[in-house]
């Protein structure tokens, strides 16, 4: 069963190249202009090829790879790594095998990291979602990077707001109502869901939201339950904060059985599991920072110790949009991307959402961060205080179904 969700997800993932041009000669795509090297480089991975969020890590890796100029043996990769004692040998082991630079792409690898980098002042290690690397007075050798993912779920939702807009014009849809499946009550997953949702607002305002929490990042069974669960209550999209085909994939039987039913993905184009439901998918493109990290080390750089990049650095991107978007979203799409670029459009705009009737002007109460000023100049700063997501407000117009339950 893991060999056929590999081949699917292969075949899924068609991520958009990532800019290159800092490792590459002008005018020669792909032949490596970073000098020769003997650097190896380590990737501690929560999953692997067969779940989406690391197969996305591991093309970007390989993104870089490849931009760089390194060769097969240069990249030691550590499948399936828990969030535990393994996680620790694991970089300890990538250490003793030469690795100067190691990544880790998951939450719970981060005080392993962190161990093992007190250890081993001589090696870099690079935490994708964490949030301390600021913290670690004396320590120059641990630094956190994300995307800003946010914004591709923003334009996502606009990409929802548009067909909602058009089947409640067609008299198809009466209640504005969505749905989302979430893996945790994390700032991570509210950050996300948040920007899907004011996305859809900007087009349909009067739209309202239900959160379901499967307690899982990757569940085909599980996501599909919940999905199944939202669509029962009268949700006519449903989006979602979780890594496998299960929720689109259950919105496509729903459709094909006649309902009024469509999906937003996340990390992989969903079009091959849900050809007539999938709408977009918002995607990380992790090539942007590989490169940009592996690149630095080669020409004896300092890396930045929190990294987040958006559609300004190409970190970010929905995937394909399906025959099923509402007329007019791709201009919609475009326009959007080039505001949030310029700074003309920003997600978490305060004057957009509301929380208890009222507009914030001030929010110092992110969970870890007690005391840190979030809100200035009228919108909430995701991401640049520290890479990792911070917006943890529940604003109106959003129901977390089963939060209580999901640790």
């Amino acid at each position: 069963m893991k060999r056929f969700i590999a081949v699917v997800l292969a075949a899924l993932m068609a991520l958009a190249a990532v800019t290159l041009t800092a490792c590459t000669k002008p005018g020669n795509e792909g032949e490596s202009n970073a000098p020769k090297t003997d650097i190896k480089v380590g990737a501690i991975l929560i999953g692997d090829e067969n779940e989406g969020y690391t197969y996305a890590h591991i093309e970007g890796i390989e993104q870089a790879k490849k931009a760089c100029g390194l060769s097969d043996d240069q990249v030691i990769y550590k499948y399936s790594v828990l969030e535990d004692e393994s996680c620790y040998a694991a970089a300890i082991d990538l250490v003793e095998q030469g690795c100067k630079v190691i990544f880790a792409n998951s939450f719970g690898h981060e005080s392993y990291m962190i161990q093992a980098a007190k250890e081993h002042p001589e090696v870099l290690f690079c935490h994708a979602t964490g949030q301390t690397a600021a913290k670690q007075e004396g320590m120059e050798n641990i630094f956190n990077y994300f995307t800003g993912i946010y914004q591709a779920r923003y334009v996502s939702g606009i990409v929802a707001g548009l067909k909602l807009k058009e089947l409640m014009d067609a008299g198809k849809v009466s209640d504005p109502y969505i749905g989302y499946v979430g893996a945790f009550p994390y700032a991570e997953v509210v950050s996300g869901y948040t920007a899907f949702f004011l996305g859809i607002q900007s087009i349909v305002p009067e739209a309202h939201m239900d959160v379901q929490y499967t307690g899982s990042w990757f569940s085909i069974t599980d996501e599909a339950e919940a999905a199944n669960t939202l669509m029962a209550r009268g949700c006519v999209i449903i989006g979602q904060h979780a890594d496998s085909t299960g929720a689109p994939s259950a919105v496509q039987a729903k459709l094909e059985a006649g309902e009024t039913v469509y999906s937003v993905g996340y990390n992989v184009d969903m079009l091959k599991v849900a050809p007539d439901a999938a709408l977009t998918s918002p995607q990380n493109n992790w090539g942007a920072y590989y490169t940009y990290a592996i690149k630095t080390v080669i020409d004896g750089g300092k890396l930045q110790q929190d990294w987040c990049g958006g559609y300004s650095e190409d970190a970010v991107q929905i995937s394909e949009l399906g025959k099923s978007c509402a007329e007019g979203t791709k201009a919609a799409v475009d326009e959007a991307i080039a505001k949030i670029k310029s700074g003309e459009l920003h997600v978490f705009d305060c004057s957009t959402f509301t929380v208890n009737g009222e507009h914030l002007t001030s929010y110092d109460k992110s969970w870890g961060f007690e005391g840190l000023e979030l809100i200035w100049d009228g919108y909430f700063h995701e991401s640049e205080k520290i890479s990792a997501p911070l917006f943890d407000i529940r604003i109106d117009g959003i129901t977390e179904l089963n939060a209580d339950s999901i640790g």
